[in-house]
C-alpha cells in the first residue's frame, strides 16, 4: 500500500515536472513582436521644456516617457487601479483571472476584466483585440514571455509608450501634453485619475467628445485610489469638481525654422537638446507678431538673441509667422542672404583702431571724396567737413567709413568677417571693392549678429550656437581695446523709446533701396539681431533701420535681465584730441602728403614672426617714412614721436598682436607677430 501511494506521488511530480518544463518550453518558444518602439522625434529648451515635436511615421503622436519622468501618484493610482499584484506575478495573474471568471458567471455579463498591465502591454505591441479566448491565450503566452525578458520597469515604459488616449495620441506623455498641456511628472490628482482611466476605454472617454464617460471613468479610478489609501476623501472630493478638458491642445512649435534645420541636419537623432530660452522664445516670437501688426501683409520680421559670453543661441524666430502666407513667413530670415547696410561699419572702425589709424577722437574729413571711378556719397547727401572719428560713427556717416576701408584694404575688411564666421557672399566674382563697407555683399542675420557678439566679448569671435557642445574656442578678430571703443561710441547713441544711453551699444542699417532694415546691439552679456522687410527682396518704400528696426531691439532686450557694459580695459588710451600722439590727431588718406617711396615700413620683426622676449623689451625698426614715429601694439601707444629709426618697445602683454608705426604724415604699417616669453 505504501509502495503503491509513494509510486502515484512519484508519478505525480514526474508529471508535474514534464507539465512545467513543457509550460516553459512553450514560453520560451514565444516569437515576440519586435520590442523597440518608434517614438517621435522631438526638440528640447535648455531646461528640458518641449519646444518641438513630430508624430510617428503612422502620423500617431508618440513620445519617448519612461516611469522616471511620471507623476508617482500617477504611477501608483495604475497599479491600484489595473494590476494590484503587478509587482509579484509572472504575467498573468491567476487570481483576478479566476474572480474575473466567477464575476461574468455570476452576473451574465463582464464586471472586471483579468488582464495584467503586462497582457495588455502584450496586446497593444501585437495590435490584437481581446474579443476572443485565441486572443486571450496569446496575450497570456506573450505577457509571460515578456516577463521572462524584460524588468518590471522596462514592462512599465512599454506601456507608457503605447496605451492609447483618443484619437491618434498614444502614450502618457503625448496624452499628458495634448490634453492638459504639460509634461506628465507633475500632475493632479483629477489629471493623474483621467489618464488611467481613458486607456479603457480611449474613444468613449475623450473628454472632448464624451465628457460624462470621461467624468464617470475618473471617478472610479478617484474611488479605487481612496479606498487604497493613495489619495484623502477630501482630495478625491475636490478632484471630482475639476473642470476637465474641453479640447485638445497642439503640441509646442517654438522657433520652427530653427527646429526644422537641427532635425535635417541629424534625421536619426530622436531628442536634440538646445541652449535656446524657451520662455523667451515664447515672448519674442510673440513680440514678433506685434511687429508686424498694421505693417502691410508682406512685411516681415526676423530675430536672434544669444548669451555672446558663451555663444548660446537663446532666441531664433524665423518669422513672424511660420506659414505660407503673403509674408512667406515659412522662409527662414536669420538665414536668408540680404545686404547688411551700414551694420558693417563698426568692424571697419575695430580694425582701424587696432592698426594704429584711428582712435574715438582722432578728426577725420566727410568732404567730397573719389577712389577712381567710385565716389560715395552719405545717406542724406550731405557733408559735415571736419569731424571727429567718434561722430562719424554714430552719425553712420558714409565717406570717413568708406576713407578708412581703403587705408585698412577691403580684403583685410573680407578677412576680419571671415574670421568672426560671417559667411559674406559677393556680388559677381571680383575683388571686394570698398562698397563692401556700406553693405556691398550679403550677409545672415545670424551671422551679423555673430559679428557684433564678437564685439561685445572683447574682440574674440565664436560662433554662435544652438547646441550645449557646438561652441568653439574662438578666434581674436580685434584686440580688447578696439572692441571696447567701438562698443563705447555705439552706446552713446540715443535709445529710440528716449530714455538715457549707455545701457545698450547699437547700430542700425538700412540697404540700398530699403530693401532690409537692421538694428544689432548687446549689453554687458546679450546680443540680439533684428532684421524687417520683405521675404521676396522687393523694397519698402521709406524703410529705415532707425524706425522700423531699432524698436525692435530694445524691445527684444527689455525682454531679458540687463547685464551693465564693461569698464574700459587698462590699456584704453581715453584722452582729448588735444593730448593724442600727433599721427593720431587727424587722419590722412593714403598717399595724400607722401612723396612716392618715402612711405614707412617695418624692417623689424618681420610680418607673422614669432620673437621669443626672454624678458626684454622688443626691438622694432622702421625704415622709410618721415619722423617722428609713433609705436603702437593693438591700437595702444608704446613710443610717442620718437625720432630714431629704432626703438625697443615694452609690450603689453604675450600671444598674438598686431605692431603699427606711424609717421609724421599719418602713414601707417604694420605686421602681425606672436610673442613668446
Amino acid at each position: 500500500m505504501i509502495a503503491r501511494a509513494a509510486f502515484a506521488l512519484a508519478a505525480g511530480l514526474w508529471l508535474a515536472a514534464a507539465a512545467r518544463d513543457g509550460a516553459e518550453a512553450w514560453i520560451d518558444a514565444t516569437t515576440l513582436p519586435p520590442l523597440t518602439i518608434e517614438t517621435g522625434a522631438e526638440v528640447v529648451a535648455r531646461d528640458g521644456r518641449l519646444l518641438r515635436a513630430w508624430t510617428v511615421a503612422d502620423g500617431r503622436w508618440r513620445l519617448a516617457a519612461d516611469s522616471t519622468q511620471v507623476d508617482p501618484l500617477f504611477l501608483s493610482m495604475l497599479i491600484a487601479y489595473e494590476d494590484r499584484r503587478f509587482a509579484t506575478h509572472f504575467g498573468v495573474d491567476a487570481r483576478a483571472m479566476v474572480r474575473a471568471v466567477a464575476q461574468a458567471v455570476w452576473n451574465g455579463r463582464v464586471v472586471s476584466g483579468g488582464s495584467t498591465l503586462t497582457m495588455q502591454v502584450a496586446r497593444l505591441l501585437e495590435e490584437s483585440g481581446t474579443g476572443k479566448l485565441s486572443g486571450k491565450l496569446r496575450q497570456m503566452r506573450v505577457a509571460l514571455a515578456l516577463e521572462r525578458r524584460l524588468t518590471k520597469p522596462q514592462i512599465l515604459n512599454l506601456y507608457l509608450r503605447l496605451a492609447p488616449y483618443g484619437g491618434n495620441l498614444e502614450g502618457l506623455r503625448a496624452a499628458s501634453l495634448s490634453w492638459f498641456g504639460r509634461e506628465p511628472a507633475r500632475l493632479t490628482p483629477a489629471q493623474a485619475a483621467l489618464l488611467v482611466a481613458l486607456p479603457q476605454s480611449p474613444q468613449a472617454r475623450r473628454p472632448d467628445r464624451g465628457a460624462r464617460a470621461a467624468a464617470d471613468g475618473r471617478s472610479r479610478v478617484l474611488d479605487r485610489a481612496l479606498s487604497a489609501g493613495l489619495i484623502s476623501a477630501e482630495t478625491a472630493a475636490a478632484a471630482r469638481t475639476e473642470p476637465l478638458p474641453s479640447a485638445r491642445r497642439d503640441f509646442p512649435r517654438l522657433a520652427p525654422h530653427l527646429t526644422d534645420r537641427l532635425r535635417l541636419a541629424d534625421p536619426a537623432r530622436l531628442h536634440i537638446a538646445t541652449t535656446l530660452d524657451a520662455s523667451l522664445q515664447e515672448r519674442l516670437e510673440g513680440l514678433a507678431t506685434e511687429a508686424v501688426a498694421r505693417q502691410g501683409e508682406r512685411l516681415q520680421v526676423a530675430m536672434i538673441v544669444a548669451d555672446h559670453t558663451s555663444g548660446e543661441l537663446l532666441a531664433s524666430v524665423g518669422s513672424a509667422a511660420y506659414e505660407n502666407d503673403a509674408r512667406e513667413g515659412f522662409v527662414d530670415m536669420t538665414q536668408a542672404l540680404r545686404s547688411p547696410g551700414s551694420t558693417l561699419k563698426p568692424l571697419v572702425y575695430a580694425l582701424a583702431f587696432d592698426q594704429g589709424l584711428a582712435h574715438p577722437e582722432t578728426l577725420i574729413e566727410d568732404r567730397p571724396v573719389a577712389f577712381g571711378r567710385y565716389q560715395p556719397q552719405n545717406f542724406d547727401r550731405q557733408f559735415r567737413g571736419t569731424v571727429r572719428v567718434r561722430e562719424a560713427l554714430q552719425l553712420s556717416l558714409n565717406i570717413p567709413v568708406v576713407t578708412l576701408t581703403e587705408a585698412i584694404g577691403p580684403e583685410r575688411l573680407m578677412q576680419g568677417l571671415r574670421r568672426a564666421g560671417v559667411r559674406a557672399v559677393l556680388p559677381g566674382d571680383g575683388p571686394p571693392g570698398l562698397a563692401v563697407s556700406l553693405g556691398g555683399l550679403g550677409v545672415t542675420l545670424e551671422d551679423l549678429t555673430g559679428l557684433y557678439a564678437a564685439l561685445a566679448r572683447g574682440g574674440v569671435a565664436r560662433p554662435l550656437s544652438p547646441l550645449p557642445d557646438g561652441r568653439s574656442e574662438g578666434e581674436r578678430l580685434v584686440s580688447q581695446v578696439a572692441a571696447w571703443q567701438v562698443g563705447n561710441i555705439l552706446a552713446g547713441l540715443q535709445p529710440p523709446d528716449g530714455s538715457a544711453p549707455g545701457r545698450i551699444a547699437w547700430k542700425t542699417g538700412t540697404s540700398y533701396g530699403h530693401r532690409d532694415a537692421w538694428a544689432v546691439g548687446w549689453d554687458g552679456r546679450h546680443v540680439a539681431g533684428v532684421w524687417m522687410g520683405r521675404a521676396d527682396g522687393t523694397p519698402v518704400p521709406g524703410a529705415f533701420g532707425g524706425d522700423l528696426a531699432a524698436p525692435i531691439l530694445f524691445a527684444a532686450l527689455a525682454r531679458i535681465q540687463p547685464q551693465p557694459l564693461p569698464p574700459p580695459p587698462a590699456a584704453t588710451l581715453q584722452v582729448e584730441n588735444a593730448r593724442l600722439p600727433l599721427p593720431l590727431q587727424r587722419f590722412r588718406p593714403r598717399g595724400t602728403i607722401a612723396a612716392p617711396g618715402s612711405l614707412p615700413e617695418i624692417a623689424f620683426p618681420p610680418d607673422g614672426a614669432e620673437v621669443a622676449l626672454d624678458g626684454a623689451p622688443l626691438l622694432a625698426r622702421v625704415r622709410g617714412g618721415t619722423p617722428p614715429f609713433t609705436w603702437m601694439a593693438d591700437g595702444q601707444p608704446l613710443d610717442i614721436a620718437t625720432t630714431t629709426r629704432e626703438s625697443h618697445l615694452p609690450l603689453p602683454h604675450l600671444g598674438p598682436l598686431t605692431l603699427s608705426v606711424i609717421d609724421a604724415n599719418g602713414q601707417a604699417a604694420r605686421v602681425t607677430l606672436t610673442l613668446a616669453p
